[in-house]
This record gives C-alpha cells, structure tokens and sequence, in this order.
C-alpha cells in the first residue's frame, strides 16, 4: 500500500467516525477546506465521492464535486466554519498540524 493510499484511508476513517450519520450540507465547504490542505486534488475527489456514496443526501455528481472545490479554492469558508468542523474532527484524531502536502 503506498503512503497516499494510507493518507486516504486515514483521512476516510476520520471521517465516518467524526460524522458517522454523514456530512451535514453546511459542513461541506469547511470540510474540503480542510481535506486540501492535507491531501492532493484528486484524493479530495476521492474521498468526497466516497464520503458522499455513503450519505442518505441527494446524489452529487462528480462535476458538482469538483466545482466545489474550485470554489474552496477561490475562497475558503470563515474561521469559525473551519473551527468547528476542525474540532470535530479532531475529536476523533484528525491530525490537525499535519504539514500541507
């Protein structure tokens, strides 16, 4: 298994354990926020649709997906979103200091 794969399984364990009734809309654009600052564009894309395959919310295409993150890109949610999303997910060890790849 390589290191990003590793990243990734991480990253999707946190994920189902800080939000095990699934991602609440609201929550989305923080969360990219915060999945771009430690994984690669396209392992953002992976975990999103598979965060997002796994939700009881409306389907999201792949586009949508990628739309999103162009516009976390362009510009990111306020602290506070960032905030709490961050302490959720640190809650169930999110590594929050980890260096930008």
């Amino acid at each position: 298994m390589s290191e990003n794969s590793s990243v990734l399984d991480n990253v999707l364990h946190w994920l189902h354990d800080g939000y095990p009734h699934g991602i609440p809309t609201k929550d989305y654009f923080p969360l990219l926020a915060l999945l771009t600052r430690t994984l690669t564009e396209e392992e953002v894309k992976l975990a999103a649709r598979v965060v997002l395959l796994q939700s009881d919310a409306d389907p999201v295409t792949p586009e949508q997906i990628e739309q999103a993150i162009r516009e976390v890109a362009e510009k990111e949610p306020n602290p506070e979103e960032i905030h709490q999303v961050a302490a959720r997910l640190a809650s169930v060890g999110w590594p929050l200091a980890a260096p930008a790849r």
